[in-house]
């Protein structure tokens, strides 16, 4: 179809003539409204940034290096941009003895010796048998 019977034919429906390959022989072409394909581009090329989050389990034996390991990876997280959940999960006679307050103890202990700033996101909250909290980059 030449130019000028595709403009008029746009002009006819209300709608605009877009060059979609100018480097094609014939360039191709559509009709189509203008604004909502730049609105449909724009949307595309948008990246929504998701904020992930990352989770390292503890227990109330783990030995010092093994802290120091798992310190490293949320470092890591946090650097990345990620929120970290840290939870303590009580195993079998933990649960029925008074461990939750050491629990407690260990995860504010692990959060202190973290490097960078973060902050909490809410308290220790206790599920069952888990002691969790989510952590994030200030």
């Amino acid at each position: 179809m030449s130019t000028e019977q595709a403009l008029n034919l746009a002009i006819e429906k209300g709608l605009d003539l877009v060059e979609v390959s100018p480097l094609a022989n014939p360039p191709v072409c559509k009709i189509i409204d203008h604004g909502k394909f730049k609105f449909q581009q724009s949307r595309t090329e948008k990246k929504v940034k998701r904020i992930e989050t990352k989770g390292v389990r503890l227990s109330l034996k783990i030995d010092q290096h093994d802290l120091e390991v798992k310190q490293k990876q949320v470092e890591k997280f946090l650097a990345k941009g990620h929120n970290v959940k840290i939870e303590l999960r009580l195993k079998g006679r933990e649960k029925a003895y008074a461990f939750k307050d050491k629990a407690k103890e260990v995860i504010k202990q692990f959060v202190e010796n973290l490097e960078g700033e973060h902050k909490f996101d809410n308290d220790i909250a206790q599920q069952g048998a888990v002691l969790s909290v989510v952590i994030t980059k200030k």
